[in-house]
């Protein structure tokens, strides 16, 4: 009797425990496809910002293809340096000449017409025919002359102090240096002032004591 109302007892509750196993695969699945889908949103942005790198990159790719002569299209990663692409330039002029296509063109024998730069700005250019037309020069022409011209100068009067140094008194050279020092930074700010205003690739350096200490060290070697 005890044994029967005990299985009776087991088969009762076994319904409510397979109840509780279903629910409890059930609610794991729906986390697991809640996670799932979480990190299919997480990682779609960084899927789609790396499609989007690769596109850019494809069309920079691409640019810089179309940059190159015909001669080293799709070779790109083969291009090491500018020299490649000169010796292409140079392959096409030597062919060109070999073709005889420099032969009786326009103006040949004829000197050159320099009134006009094809090369540079329209606006520039008509200015610079004015200046030259009434005997002037651009303010970047003229400060170049006054800085070459201000620097012999100086480096005369630097080697005439020069042989103040080395004597039984150098209070006369160090008083000629510090004057010279406040001249070299004069003749450095123009520079400066140069560099801002010139025609980019016509830049200059600027001048250093120590440098130009060295250059008439050299000098004074040379001449004895």
């Amino acid at each position: 009797m005890a044994l029967r109302f005990a299985a009776r007892r087991t088969l009762s509750s076994a319904p409510p425990l397979l109840h509780k196993s279903t629910a409890a695969a059930t609610n794991s699945v729906v986390r697991h496809g809640r996670s799932a889908s979480s990190s299919s949103s997480s990682s779609s942005p960084k899927a789609n910002k790396k499609v989007s790198s690769d596109r850019l990159a494809s069309v920079i790719d691409t640019v810089n293809d179309r940059k190159l002569p015909p001669e080293l299209r799709g070779q790109r990663n083969n291009v090491r340096s500018e020299t490649d692409i000169i010796n292409v330039v140079e392959q096409r002029v030597w062919h060109a000449m070999e073709e005889g296509q420099f032969e009786n063109l326009p103006g040949k024998g004829k000197p050159l017409d320099l009134t006009s730069n094809p090369h540079a700005d329209p606006a520039e250019d008509t200015l610079y025919r004015i200046l030259n037309k009434n005997g002037c020069a651009p303010e970047w022409v003229e400060l170049n002359k006054e800085i070459r011209n201000s620097i012999a100068e100086w480096r005369v009067t630097l080697r005439k102090a020069w042989d103040y140094k080395g004597g039984q008194d150098d209070s006369k050279w160090l008083q000629c240096s510090e004057a010279l020092k406040i001249q070299l930074r004069d003749l450095n700010n123009k520079v400066f002032r140069y560099n801002l205003i010139v025609p980019f690739g016509r830049q200059m350096f600027g001048f250093k004591w120590e440098k130009e200490l060295d250059r008439l060290s050299d000098e004074i070697q040379m001449d004895k």
